[in-house]
């Protein structure tokens, strides 16, 4: 018992030996560290101290710098300033001089002024002294005398502007004459085709006389028949060995003609064969119809037409104008058309449509109110037509206002493909109305003393009074009569028209 309590005291104090041990170490290390952290940071603030310092003496030297430059530049600017007040100073110095000089001129401009005032009056007395004078020699107030001056001067401009006119027309003309000749004969060299203008045959050739009682009919029946089922007129006469078929429509009238040469070929004739031939010419023309409309498509080099407007074009192969079929006439004229507008670097393909379809409404303008330019026009438009080209198509005749180059290029190739030598021609009952018409227009107007008509009525002559007609008029009366023939009178090609005014002085050598 003895032995664990000695073991016990021994193991306590043996404890409290080592723990006071490990405080004393402890504490030393502690210590030691405090130690060295203090010397650390004392070597820090020194650090820091000596960077301070020389950070303060390197902006105490930057200050310094900065102080000199600014004062050295306010120097520079005192300067600056010094200088520009003794400029200054010697302007003004020489503004006030300026401005004594300037006094001296006013008041010397003043006297002179006086004394160009009080002569100004004298030469107006004087002036008005001669005036007063001169109209007592001449008999002539003053107004009146201007009025003479005036009308002097007035002729005489007149006769210049005439004279100017005439020489600006002669060279536009001459400049125009030469381009548009050169342009026309590139577009028709390059086309290098014929077109031959043909006629709708309305009379039908007879084998015998005896043809026409077979055609007739017992008590006129057959005849009937005909007229009935095929919608026109047909005219027996005394015309040996011919009989006549009379229609306003075209396609009837060749319906028709077809049906009759087969019945008188065949030979029989009779009501219910009349109606069965009727009905295959009637397919007959209208398959060439199509074929034909489809042919001037391909020809103008117009694809993608709609087929109405094909069709259309086929209708015209029936229609005639002035003896010039419009069939032939549509595919001249678009081909014209695009070989001018190449020419001139205008839209080829408008000018090839509108060309091709310019006279599209002759082939219904019997049957349908108005101008077959503005009825063409109107079927173009329901069928989808670009705008550009309705307006070429309803303006190639003036109706409308031409809005483009193109509109200007067909009116020029149907007036080329109309005109040209042999594609017109018209009967000698309208040849002398047109003639008459033309004389009496020209007549019409004042001052004319005669006219004629020459070259066919291709050109027209007016001679005018020059009492009554100056230079100056002569040229606004040409202008206004072919304004008016345009207006009032339909006609083949173009009509020329001259106007000549001659002065005349006699006298008698006695």
């Amino acid at each position: 018992m003895g032995e664990w309590v000695m073991l016990a005291i021994a193991a306590a104090l043996a404890l409290a030996v080592g723990f006071g041990l490990g405080f004393g170490v402890r504490h030393y290390t502690v210590q030691d560290k405090i130690k060295k952290q203090q010397q650390r940071a004392g070597q820090v603030l020194e650090k820091a101290e000596t960077e301070a310092s020389e950070i303060i003496l390197a902006a105490k030297d930057e200050a310094l710098q900065l102080r000199n430059a600014a004062e050295k530049e306010l120097e520079r600017r005192r300067a600056g300033l010094r200088r520009e007040e003794e400029h200054m100073q010697q302007r003004r110095e020489k503004l006030d001089h300026r401005q004594e000089r300037l006094d001296q001129r006013e008041g010397t401009l003043n006297k002179r002024q006086s004394t160009l005032d009080r002569q100004h009056n004298e030469i107006v007395l004087m002036q008005q002294e001669q005036v007063a004078a001169l109209e007592r020699i001449a008999g002539l107030s003053r107004e009146e005398a201007k009025q003479e001056l005036l009308k002097a001067v007035e002729e005489e401009s007149r006769q210049y502007m005439a004279r100017v006119i005439r020489q600006v027309e002669a060279e536009a003309k001459e400049e125009a004459d030469v381009r548009a000749r050169e342009i026309i004969t590139y577009a028709i060299q390059r086309m290098a085709s014929e077109q031959v203008a043909e006629l709708t045959v309305s009379t039908v050739s007879l084998p015998s006389d005896d043809m026409k009682g077979r055609i007739i009919g017992r008590s006129g029946r057959n005849i009937r028949a005909f007229e009935k089922a095929a919608g026109v007129d047909v005219v027996v006469d005394d015309t040996p060995e011919a009989i006549t078929i009379s229609c306003f429509d075209p396609v009837r009238r060749e319906i028709s003609r077809r049906a009759m040469e087969r019945l008188v070929v065949d030979g029989r004739i009779h009501p219910a064969r009349i109606e069965k031939v009727i009905e295959d010419s009637r397919k007959d023309v209208e398959r060439i119809i199509r074929d034909e409309g489809d042919r001037a498509a391909y020809e103008a080099g117009v694809p993608g037409l709609h087929p109405e407007l094909r069709k259309l074009l086929g209708r015209l192969k029936y229609r005639t104008s002035y003896g010039q079929n419009q069939h032939a006439h549509a595919i001249e004229t678009a081909k014209l058309a695009g070989l001018l507008a190449e020419e001139l670097g205008a839209n080829a393909e408008v000018a090839r449509i509108a060309g091709l379809l310019h006279d599209i409404g002759k082939a219904v303008d019997f049957e349908t109110e108005g101008t077959h330019a503005s009825i063409g026009a109107e079927i173009c438009r329901r069928h989808g037509v670009p705008e550009e080209v309705i307006n070429c198509i309803e303006s190639h005749h003036h109706e409308a206002e031409q809005n483009s180059i193109e509109a200007v290029i067909v009116e020029a190739a149907d007036a080329i493909s109309g005109a040209r030598p042999g594609a017109r021609r018209e009967s000698l009952e309208l040849y002398l109305k047109r003639i008459h018409a033309l004389e009496d227009i020209a007549n019409s107007f004042e001052g004319v003393a005669e006219s004629y008509a020459i070259q066919a009525g291709r050109e027209i002559r007016i001679i005018v009074r020059p009492d009554d007609i100056d230079d100056l008029a002569t040229a606004r009366l040409s202008r206004d009569i072919a304004r008016k023939l345009e207006e009032n009178l339909e006609y083949p090609g173009q009509i020329k028209v001259t106007v000549i005014r001659e002065v005349r002085a006699e006298e008698y050598a006695k």
